[in-house]
């Protein structure tokens, strides 16, 4: 059986689900997430956990098993507590204001890039080079935190750009390194 998809889901007091057919809804306190599931995949709710189970042990229904229960899972923490991607900012008059909801961001170009927040996201400048993107979405959190590094990825020589905080960035010696 797939390690990941014979784990028990267990939901928090907060959290509630519900079915539509293969779509299946979760709320909690951070917000609410739907997701259509595969129809050959049969959720099982008992009391506070959650199971799924696979009709056959075909290598397609194994992948299909993990991920369902991987996908719901990040739902139902994401619901609870949420997910969030610190990035840092590193260079000379590199800089971050939040305007309203949106981000500016000074990254050594002509002109400043702007950052929208996309719906469920939020953005918490903590210093004037540090950025923490925040939402119930997995996916969302980190495709706008990726968004942001590749508005200026770090560079091996200086190490300048947006990274995420405790990325490592391997350095490289210039052309007068001996």
């Amino acid at each position: 059986m797939s390690r990941i998809g014979k784990k028990v889901v267990l939901l928090p007091k907060d959290v509630k689900i519900r079915t539509d057919g293969r779509n299946v809804i979760v709320k909690g306190p951070k917000g609410e997430l739907s997701r259509y599931l595969s129809s050959r995949i049969q959720m099982k709710q008992e009391g506070n956990k959650v199971t799924f189970i696979r009709p056959d042990d075909s290598k397609e229904m194994k992948t299909i098993h993990g991920t369902t229960r991987a996908n719901f899972n990040n739902m139902v923490v994401g619901v609870s507590v949420g997910f969030k991607k610190e990035l840092e900012l590193r260079g000379v008059g590199y800089r971050v204001q939040l305007k309203g909801k949106n981000l500016e961001l000074n990254l050594g170009k002509s002109h400043q890039d702007v950052v929208k927040a996309s719906k469920g996201i939020t953005f918490t400048v903590l210093s004037a080079t540090s950025i923490v993107v925040e939402g119930a979405n997995k996916e969302i959190v980190g495709q706008t935190a990726a968004y942001i590094r590749s508005l200026r990825p770090p560079e091996p020589y200086k190490g300048k750009g947006v990274r995420y905080v405790g990325e490592f960035v391997k350095r490289k010696e210039g052309k007068t390194g001996k």
